[in-house]
């Protein structure tokens, strides 16, 4: 899709980080732009900023982990703008700190329900309109989270590794009918944004009642993550690979180089080509 000009665009978890970035992106190449998001005073204040701009855009509360939520972001941008080209399921949240097998039910049920049911519940709700339309493309946030894996995290691991694997299928399926949308899987690895705060947004029936680590340990891993980020790459980066990989229709979108050895000492333990290794990647 070389032309995005007067298309429309979804993003989901756009009121901060990567999802903001994308849609200022899309505005400033005269894109109209629904913005989902959960946290609505933030979502309100980008989607004032942004017609301040110009830019043709709607805000729509929205919880992605709930179905009908996605159900109704698909139908409120039909409302708006008539038509939907690109859809960025974007929004995602970071688990706590605790081995696999302490982790609780609330934490698995908390990111699997926004990382992975998000994606699942926004190619349900979209895909289908694009189909109709004979074109679109569809660009699912995983992370390179989704294609090596990070010992503590297993629940922020097992969804990226999903989002993976279901843009995967995606692709194929979308080629075995010869169609004119196209799907891409984004897989970042350290951004600047507010990853570390996605609690915020938790539900309360599915917050922890007490934390698996100590106040310590969890400081000194949030502690070092949080100078990681500060110093790693800008939203908008991203955002301009994200572009540019619709443009190309590029299925894999890959913003750190750097990480390509990581993947392929993965690789080639799964090929057998040397052991695995669970060397700690932070």
């Amino acid at each position: 899709m070389r032309e995005l000009r007067d298309r429309v665009a979804v993003v989901t978890g756009a009121a901060s980080g990567i999802g903001r970035a994308l849609a200022e992106r899309f505005a400033a190449e005269g894109m109209r732009v629904a913005l989902a998001d959960v946290e609505e005073p933030a979502l309100e204040a980008v989607r004032k900023e942004l017609e301040g701009r110009g830019a043709r855009v709607v805000a729509v509360p929205t919880d992605v982990s709930r179905a009908e939520a996605v159900d109704a972001l698909a139908r409120r941008t039909l409302e708006a703008f008539g038509a939907v080209h690109v859809v960025c399921n974007n929004a995602g949240v970071s688990g706590g700190l605790a081995a696999t097998w302490e982790r609780s039910l609330a934490e698995w049920q908390w990111v699997l329900g926004v990382n992975l049911w998000g994606v699942i519940h926004g190619i349900r709700s979209f895909v289908p309109i694009l189909l109709e339309q004979g074109e679109g493309h569809v660009v699912n946030t995983a992370s390179v989270a989704g294609l090596v894996t990070f010992p503590g995290a297993s629940d922020y691991t097992v969804s990226k590794h999903g989002v993976v694997a279901l843009t995967e299928t995606l692709h194929h399926e979308l080629e075995a009918r010869d169609s004119r949308v196209r799907a891409s899987v984004l897989c970042p690895a350290w951004v600047n944004t507010r990853i570390l705060e996605a609690d915020r947004n938790r539900p309360h029936e599915l917050r922890d009642v007490e934390p698996v680590v100590s106040d310590a340990e969890r400081e000194e891993v949030e502690g070092m993550v949080r100078d990681l980020l500060a110093n790693s790459l800008a939203p908008e980066r991203v955002a301009d690979a994200v572009l540019e990989a619709i443009r190309e229709e590029r299925f894999y979108v890959l913003t750190h180089p750097d990480w390509k050895p990581r993947m392929q000492e993965r690789f080639d333990a799964i090929l057998g080509e040397r052991d695995p290794s669970l060397t700690q990647v932070l």
